[in-house]
């Protein structure tokens, strides 16, 4: 069962449920961290999107002066253009990624994660593709681990606490991304398939395949256009006030060549 009982968000388009058939696939236990990003970057001398604009979306909790950077996204203040962010400087060339080489490489575009997949022989997973593994096996719940958003073991997901966007209590143990390998994974062996950081699906935003009355549609691949590629699972600035979309079935879009600071992928085969 692919989508939610009832949509948080009506532009998500993610209700009602209904049924979908996936063939078997495999999928990658974490997103693309950092060190492999860095091999492929190295071995290709592939410049990302970033690196050939100049420039990707910062939050600006992670800037000081956040004041120096005034170029924001519209409607969304707390993402600030910064000159020389991109993968390996997350924040700006200041900034490198020197003790973060395990967590998921960021400011990372859809035409990016499509060249990387090109080079290492694999593929983004569908959007159903992504869904079915993020729920491990779990029917009906909201989360990979069950319904509760804290489980008794603890924080299962790294997300905003607090009062967004100026105080993150960083109660899960992280402010920013965690290392992809950070709580337990899922009964199928995935980390993170929710919050850190959002991660490209290969389809592009639209309505849901067929509703629950119609014949289960195999292996769907989203429609021919959009408004651009979904993403999925959340990340670290998800929250109940604005965003609130760290559940298995989640979903929004960008632009293929959009970046930003809390955007990787994972891949299939």
């Amino acid at each position: 069962m692919m989508g939610a009982r009832k949509s948080q968000y009506a532009a998500d388009l993610d209700s009602p449920q209904r049924k979908v058939k996936i063939s078997g696939f495999q999928l990658s236990r974490t997103t693309i961290t950092n060190a492999v990003f860095q091999a492929f970057a190295q071995e290709t001398s592939y410049e990302t999107t970033a690196e050939r604009e100049g420039w990707s979306y910062v939050f600006e909790g992670f800037l000081n002066p956040r004041e120096d950077y005034s170029d924001h996204a519209a409607g969304t203040p707390w993402w600030r253009r910064v000159d020389g962010a991109c993968w390996s400087h997350p924040e700006g060339p200041e900034s490198n990624i020197a003790n973060r080489m395990d967590h998921p490489a960021t400011h990372i575009s859809w035409d990016d994660a499509m060249a990387f997949c090109q080079y290492s022989g694999t593929r983004l997973p569908t959007e159903a593709e992504w869904e079915y593994a993020a729920r491990g096996g779990l029917r009906g719940a909201r989360h990979p681990w069950g319904n509760t958003l804290v489980p008794s073991s603890g924080h299962a997901q790294n997300v905003w606490q607090g009062d967004f966007p100026a105080t993150d209590l960083a109660l899960d143990g992280y402010c920013g991304t965690a290392p992809a390998e950070t709580y337990q994974p899922n009964e199928f062996g995935l980390f993170n398939m929710t919050g850190n950081v959002w991660e490209w699906c290969a389809d592009w935003f639209g309505a849901l395949p067929d509703g629950p009355k119609a014949r289960p549609p195999h292996d769907p691949k989203g429609l021919p256009t959009g408004p651009g590629r979904v993403i999925r699972g959340g990340s670290y600035l998800c929250h109940a006030s604005y965003c609130e979309r760290y559940f298995v079935h989640s979903r929004t879009w960008n632009t293929p060549d959009s970046t930003t600071g809390h955007t990787g992928f994972r891949v299939a085969l």
